[in-house]
């Protein structure tokens, strides 16, 4: 196969995982909004992590709250796990780097607070530890993953939210992933402002 076929069949099956998505996610998705806009009003803040790829989505999404997605409204809260480089190697030093975000979500999360838990295969050691956190301090968790959502989706319970992408193939998760990032910050400033269409 030619590099430009081979560009073209990546467009493709990405277009085609998204498309095979829509009927499996929109509502999980619409769901994990409306809690997270509930946690937000009620003055919570939104935690965010994953690793590599998803650490960029946490990244981006924690973004796109405090800033702006595409209205303009008040800067909202949301941490993204990911970023504070003495926190993570502290911890990955002291503890290993299965804690490094269970110790961030349980010392930073307060109940009702929500837990955006982001893993390709559901079974990243340090976000399933993150989960329990979560649970552990009584934050509701909204779990991105793919490849039938590994230990995280065996983990959740009936009020957490579970975005799992129907597909095995790392790249196309990640890519569904990040379209559904930015439908939860639309779904978020949609709600919070009113906005009708």
């Amino acid at each position: 196969m030619d590099l430009i076929s081979r560009i073209g069949q990546h467009f493709t099956d990405s277009a085609q995982t998204k498309l095979a998505a829509i009927e499996m996610l929109a509502a999980p998705i619409a769901q994990a909004a409306e809690l997270m806009v509930a946690c937000l009003v009620g003055n919570g803040k939104i935690l965010a992590c994953g690793n590599g790829g998803s650490a960029a989505d946490a990244q981006h999404f924690a973004a796109e709250l405090v800033g702006r997605f595409e209205m303009e409204r008040q800067g909202l809260a949301a941490i993204a796990l990911t970023t504070d480089s003495s926190i993570m190697t502290a911890v990955s030093n002291d503890y290993g780097y299965k804690l490094v975000f269970d110790k961030q979500v349980r010392a930073l999360g307060q109940p009702g607070d929500v837990l955006l838990a982001i893993s390709t295969s559901g079974n990243s050691e340090n976000v399933v530890e993150a989960v329990h956190a979560a649970h552990d301090n009584d934050l509701r968790v909204v779990a991105l993953t793919g490849k039938g959502g590994g230990e995280i989706g065996e983990l959740l319970l009936d009020t957490d939210i579970h975005i799992c992408v129907p597909s095995d193939r790392t790249a196309r998760i990640q890519e569904v992933h990040a379209l559904t990032v930015h439908c939860l910050c639309d779904g978020i400033d949609c709600l919070l402002l009113g906005v009708e269409e």
